[in-house]
Parts: structure tokens; sequence; C-alpha cells
């Protein structure tokens, strides 16, 4: 798979939690549960943590629901 990682935008912990309206401790929990949870990431170092835009855009459209798509109960 040939994807770049130096184009588009990258994003800290705490800058996506402000996109998603959560709190930062949220997204520091996603990435050490078991399973892990939330857009993939990249460990830059022990400290530094960053999303890319096109990760975090991947995983949203995985959580998207369209209700006029849902069959009738």
């Amino acid at each position: 798979m040939d994807r770049r990682l130096v184009d588009g935008g990258w994003f800290t912990t705490r800058e996506l939690a402000a996109l998603l309206g959560v709190d930062a401790s949220s997204l520091r929990r996603w990435r050490t549960a078991n399973p892990p949870y939330g857009p993939a990431y990249v460990r830059v170092s022990a400290r530094v943590v960053k999303y890319s835009a096109e990760d975090i855009e991947v995983w949203l459209q995985g959580k998207r629901f369209d209700p006029s798509s849902a069959e009738a109960a």
C-alpha cells in the first residue's frame, strides 16, 4: 500500500480532542484500550502522538450512520 505520511494535516491529541468534542484523556484511553479504539495514530516519541487528517477522515467515515439507509423496523 502506497501511503504518504507527510502529506496532509496532522493533529495533536489536544487538537483532535477539540475537533471531536471529547476530552484529551478519552483519546489517550482509546489508544491503550484492548482492543485499541479511535483513529490510527503515529507515535513520534514517548510523549508525542500525531493523528493524520486522512486517518481521522477514514475513522469518522467508518463510524458514520445514515438513518435514511436503515431498514424499517
